[in-house]
């Protein structure tokens, strides 16, 4: 009985503009706006966990949530989103948790947590902006101070560039990043720095691994 009444939640969770926005979405990145997704049910896994992602573009959380079938992912941006009305009814119909980044703001801190708390995944862009000089040249603390609290599974989605018309987007699904010795020393002020550096270089990796696979391709 315990496992129906699991499913009856997931299903009233799953909201009309998040299912059918992704279905609609999966058409065009079939077509007009190709996506290849690598290693996708990487993303599938139990719940919860912390999804980091690279920021290029507006549309960034919406090629993850095409390709994450398991789950409708919260992400977290910026409260300046909510000051269109159509925006802003649109944030709340899509779960996004938004932040004042220009303060410290406790109250998006504590729904952040209470989505880990409740098994779901929380999608978040360490780099806090789109317009960096270099991808994760500057990564947040906020996303390392999340970790510590919930001690939560952290998994990286490097998108390869932003969407062009038939030109393919690749996205790569990492393995979970390796925090529990940080996580056993505590939180404090070089950890969370040691957490932040951990992030940059597994996404500066993984793209070195992609750039090193489309030479080989290339070559072919």
């Amino acid at each position: 009985m315990a496992e129906i009444n699991t499913e009856k939640k997931q299903k009233r969770e799953r909201t009309f503009v998040y299912s059918k926005g992704c279905i609609l979405v999966r058409a065009i990145f079939h077509t007009l706006l190709p996506v290849k997704y690598h290693n996708p049910t990487g993303m599938d896994r139990e719940g919860p966990y912390m999804l980091l992602a690279n920021h290029q573009s507006w549309i960034d959380p919406v090629i993850i949530a095409v390709g994450c079938r398991a789950h409708e992912i919260r992400f977290v941006g910026k409260k300046e989103l909510t000051k269109n009305k159509a925006l802003a009814w649109l944030v709340t119909k899509l779960h996004m948790i938004t932040v004042d980044r220009h303060n410290t703001d406790l109250q998006a801190m504590r729904q952040c947590n209470q989505v880990l708390r409740e098994g779901k995944v929380l999608g978040i862009f360490p780099e806090g902006t789109r317009h960096l000089p270099d991808m994760m040249s500057e990564v947040e603390t906020g996303a390392a101070v999340l970790a510590f609290r919930s001690k939560a599974l952290v998994l990286p989605v490097y998108i390869q560039n932003k969407l062009k018309l038939f030109r393919r987007t690749h996205v790569y699904v990492g393995d979970p990043m390796p925090l529990s010795d940080l996580y056993e020393q505590g939180m404090n002020a070089d950890t969370i720095q040691e957490m932040c550096s951990r992030i940059q270089h597994t996404f500066w990796d993984m793209r070195k691994e992609y750039q090193f696979t489309a030479r080989k391709q290339k070559k072919k």
